[in-house]
């Protein structure tokens, strides 16, 4: 019976898609030695455009994060997914890159899996051998997409441009949850035909219903690594259920190497967690082909809710999906995938919002009409709209800016000299030196109680509660709390 082996994403993928990044390190706390002992190929953690998550809103620092988990994770390699930046809005030095690396490693990230939103072979090469000299296993991400330019021999060149780099893993990525059962079938064959002998990882979103679909699919046909979510972050705009996908796989006869009863106390802990904190829980979605037309990522949709609702503008939703479509068109059609999901989708939101399309324009898309992320998709956007795009006074401070190359002591100098450590550097560079010096102030990561404790969990939830006494009476026990008053000085 040929096994079936799995990779998590509830930590990353899973609480990005349907909690837009707000899963406080407590929760993986109180969760992260079952995950561990459940089985799992990797465990991901956390992406780069967490650290700004978890400094400016969550209060919490991204690097004791990972020391955190890695002490109650140790049997399952801890897995990251990068790339050559850190900033999905900006082209970051080198040296800084190096350092992100490098420090993933040292906090306790076994794995990377790499990602160039182009697919280009010279992101991934620079990827994979900066992965390989940190001593970090590498899973390359050959990134799906529907447009009139991928095609079939497409991402039968690409396959062969993956293979020719050897990483450990080549997954066939679907951030926006647009793959078919029919779409894989093809899409695998063609891997296995230019990339012999690699394993291959499947990664899909179920924002279309069809994830689960296409992960059976792929096991038909030999793929024997499969990215799941643990309930209530699975589905929806997240990765298909650990148990759906677990109880199908064996339905059609194979092994799936996975312990299903540790994963049954997680999911109910996670589902209190989320009704503590008002989060969303994800279910299983009809089939949606308006995801086709718009393709914005399920995390950039979690996002987009999240943001929308803070400035009331949630009603314009809708029409910033729909000017996507348009946007994404003007440019050529990029892969909707960080960092150009982001490109196209606030741009989108500023041509709604205004009420004029490209009457502002972000940098970031006029860096992307000048090739300054690289030419070929430069070369691929409107005439017309780039013509629009370059010919405003911003435009040309680009035309002759070229991205700096600062060495990491110019950067460190930038922020405060040799005092500053490695971490502190990364976390200012990306957030900014004000609200990385406010988690001073901050104590430790918020505690969230298991539900395999409920007294615990009960006191937790009255002690919230606006009252002067609790009184618990039980077979065989009393228990009196009274809140005193505060003693005057």
């Amino acid at each position: 019976m040929s096994e079936v082996k799995f990779v998590d994403t509830t930590l990353r993928d899973g609480q990005a898609s349907l909690w837009a990044e707000n899963m406080r390190t407590g929760m993986m706390l109180a969760v992260a030695e079952r995950i561990d002992n459940a089985g799992f190929q990797a465990i991901e953690l956390i992406a780069s455009s967490h650290i700004k998550k978890c400094v400016r809103e969550l209060k919490e620092d991204p690097f004791e994060r990972i020391r955190l988990v890695a002490d109650k994770i140790r049997k399952t390699p801890l897995r990251a997914i990068g790339a050559e930046r850190i900033s999905a809005f900006e082209l970051t030095p080198d040296s800084v890159v190096e350092l992100w690396f490098e420090r993933l490693v040292a906090n306790g990230i076994k794995q990377l899996r790499i990602s160039d939103p182009a697919n280009d072979p010279a992101g991934w090469r620079k990827s994979i051998s900066r992965a390989k000299r940190n001593g970090l296993g590498t899973v390359l991400n050959l990134i799906f997409s529907v447009s009139p330019k991928h095609t079939d021999e497409y991402y039968r060149r690409k396959a062969g441009e993956a293979a020719a780099l050897k990483p450990d893993y080549i997954c066939l990525k679907d951030p926006g949850g647009l793959l078919t059962p029919e779409r894989t079938a093809a899409l695998i064959r063609v891997i296995q035909e230019q990339a012999s002998g690699f394993p291959i990882e499947l990664h899909v979103h179920c924002t279309t219903g069809l994830g689960p679909l296409c992960a059976l699919e792929a096991v038909k046909l030999g793929v024997q690594v499969i990215d799941t979510s643990v309930p209530p972050l699975a589905n929806a705009s997240s990765n298909p259920s650990i148990f759906n996908v677990a109880q199908n796989v064996r339905a059609l006869g194979y092994s799936p190497v996975i312990d299903e009863q540790e994963l049954g106390s997680v999911a109910r802990d996670l589902t209190v967690f989320a009704k503590q904190e008002e989060m969303p829980l994800g279910a299983p979605v009809e089939y949606d082909y308006s995801q086709y037309v718009h393709q914005v990522p399920g995390g950039m949709i979690s996002n987009f809710h999240h943001q929308l609702r803070n400035l009331g503008l949630i009603h314009l939703l809708p029409k910033i999906l729909e000017e996507a479509v348009q946007v994404r068109a003007d440019l050529g059609y990029p892969i909707m995938v960080t960092p150009f999901s982001q490109f196209v989708g606030s741009q989108a939101a500023i041509n709604v919002i205004k009420g004029e399309r490209y009457g502002q324009v972000t940098d970031q898309v006029i860096q992307y009409a000048s090739g300054l992320w690289g030419e070929e998709a430069a070369s691929e956007v409107d005439p017309n709209i780039k013509d629009k795009l370059l010919s405003g006074p911003r435009a040309k401070e680009f035309a002759s800016w070229v991205p700096p190359q600062p060495t990491l002591e110019e950067v460190r100098d930038k922020f405060g000299g040799s005092s500053v450590n490695d971490d502190q550097l990364l976390m200012y560079y990306v957030v900014g030196k004000d609200d990385v010096d406010a988690l001073r102030d901050v104590g430790a990561p918020k505690e969230y109680i298991s539900a395999r404790t409920p007294l615990l969990m009960l006191l937790q939830q009255l002690t919230r509660r606006e009252c002067s006494q609790i009184y618990i009476q039980t077979k065989g026990m009393t228990l009196a709390l009274e809140r005193k008053a505060a003693v005057p000085r």
